[in-house]
């Protein structure tokens, strides 16, 4: 018996629209209408414009902060729900509290899970989001989890750079895996900085672990967020005698003052996706889409087709 294929739409949160327009572009259906109505104090609730029932739901909303965008994703999820549609998958290319993934200190919240939890009461039957900041986080849905990985949009950008004396270097001990899951791509050498940290956001002192002298340096990491990390592990990189040095990140959350310590940093550019929207522009950043690809994974979901398959570079 032939598989049967459900009436696919795709819609938007405020905080994705951008990505989203890109993303049903390339998959070659147009987003749906999404009305958000506001009341006075702030609430806020959002409605279909048009039948769902029956259809495979797609929507897409990176859950970064302020807690409203998670919040707005939750009550499509609902909506779409009450409206009878068949399958509901969110697409969350950033994960918001991932960092939060277990208890690294008494009496703390593991926000990732709450999440998770969250969006399973909602009524998702499945999420999709790209490079969590822990893979395990996984596991915290009894749901599928199509788990994305930006290398594949990474890895032919690094490689038209035709760097000559490229080493890959993770900027702390537990970016380690990535970076070393990185490296295979070029048959390239791994570096490592260990810093310590006094508290969340502020780093106490940085050491390099490998050798970095006349070569061209990638860091990797998942987050960018105040940018302090990577703009001291560029400084200590430069300063032990490499040629260069940039940064990938997946997602630019780029808080505080994160783009005026790029811009004054020893990074030659930091490469991100469009994950989250960027909230100003910057010489020393650059943007690479995420829109084909998860474009892709939307229809090979509906399709029943591989995602694996959307991994090989």
């Amino acid at each position: 018996m032939p598989l049967q294929f459900n009436p696919v739409k795709l819609f938007a949160g405020t905080n994705s629209k951008t990505l989203a327009h890109k993303i049903a572009d390339s998959y070659g259906k147009p987003l749906g209408n999404v009305t958000l109505s506001r009341f006075s104090d702030g609430e806020f609730q959002p409605s279909y414009d048009e039948t769902v029932r029956g259809c495979d739901v797609f929507l897409i909303q990176s859950t970064n902060q302020p807690s409203d965008n998670l919040m707005e994703l939750l009550l499509m999820v609902d909506a779409a729900k009450r409206a009878s549609a068949h399958y509901i998958t969110a697409v969350v290319p950033y994960y918001g509290l991932a960092r939060q993934d277990r208890k690294d200190k008494p009496r703390v919240a593991i926000g990732a899970k709450l999440v998770a939890n969250l969006l399973k009461s909602a009524g998702i039957h499945r999420i999709m989001t790209m490079d969590l900041h822990a893979a395990q986080i996984q596991g915290f849905f009894d749901i599928p989890v199509d788990h994305l990985d930006a290398s594949v949009i990474f890895v032919p950008y690094i490689k038209s750079l035709g760097l000559e004396n490229l080493t890959i270097a993770s900027p702390d001990m537990g970016g380690s895996y990535r970076a070393r899951t990185f490296a295979k791509f070029f048959n390239a050498e791994v570096v490592i900085c260990d810093k310590r940290r006094k508290r969340a956001n502020e780093i106490e002192s940085m050491s390099i672990i490998g050798d970095v002298v006349g070569q061209d340096i990638v860091l990797i990491d998942d987050i960018c967020d105040t940018a302090g990390t990577l703009s001291k592990a560029a400084a200590l990189i430069m300063e032990k005698g490499a040629k260069s040095v940039r940064a990938v990140c997946t997602h630019p959350v780029l808080s505080g003052k994160a783009y005026e310590t790029i811009e004054n940093s020893m990074l030659s550019e930091l490469i991100v996706t469009d994950t989250i929207p960027l909230k100003q522009e910057s010489s020393k950043i650059r943007v690479l889409s995420t829109a084909d690809l998860f474009a892709k994974a939307i229809a090979n979901v509906n399709e029943h087709g591989s995602i694996s398959d959307l991994f090989k570079v």
